[in-house]
């Protein structure tokens, strides 16, 4: 029962955090921050789809994983892989994001509490989408430090180098996405407990 519910959190998750990047942060060139960041920087860059590029970005991470943290490793590879799926499947809802929403800032704050809700949701079940918060929690272990502290320090280095390489980005609005993100994920995990 338990790979049931996993499963359907995994489906819940992915396709709020689908919906969120490819509705509401692409049309803009809005970015978020870790593994999900710099897939946006690769896409907008190169023209690769957002998913597979989160893929390449995570899979040194997940080979750090799979060799010191295993637990990790499990826990997060089913998230990865389908999500990542699912943000590519859901790409071409762009355009009609690009024509509905209207307001850069609305699109960052929905485009944040969209995908916080499905990082969070994921969390919940100790799942992950991968990328830098998985790195970011592995570093945390390894210094004793908070988790949050690490993805907020490689967020803000993500959305930063992706406002000077890609000239479309909005460092202040990508900041706003990274903000929405961070409190819809800690308000879902904080109900947990």
């Amino acid at each position: 029962m338990f790979f049931i519910n996993k499963s359907v959190i995994i489906v819940i998750g992915s396709i709020l955090v689908g919906i969120g990047i490819n509705f509401f942060l692409v049309p803009f060139h809005l970015l978020d921050g870790g593994g999900i960041g710099l897939g946006l920087i690769i896409n907008y860059l190169f023209e690769i789809k957002v998913g597979f590029a989160i893929i390449c970005v995570s899979l040194p991470i997940f080979f750090i994983a799979w060799m010191y943290y295993r637990s990790y490793f499990y826990n997060g590879i089913h998230g990865l892989l389908f999500s990542s799926l699912v943000i590519d499947f859901l790409y071409p809802i762009h355009i009609a994001g690009e024509k509905l929403i209207t307001n850069e800032i609305l699109g960052a704050m929905c485009g944040g509490v969209l995908i916080g809700s499905g990082i969070g949701i994921m969390l919940r079940f100790d799942t992950t989408i991968g990328g830098t918060d998985l790195l970011a929690q592995m570093i945390a272990k390894l210094l004793h430090i908070n988790p949050g502290l690490c993805i907020l320090t490689i967020d803000i280095v993500v959305v930063s180098i992706g406002s000077i390489l890609v000239e479309a980005v909005s460092l202040l609005n990508s900041c706003i996405t990274v903000i929405s993100v961070g409190i819809a994920t800690s308000l879902i995990v904080i109900k947990q407990s």
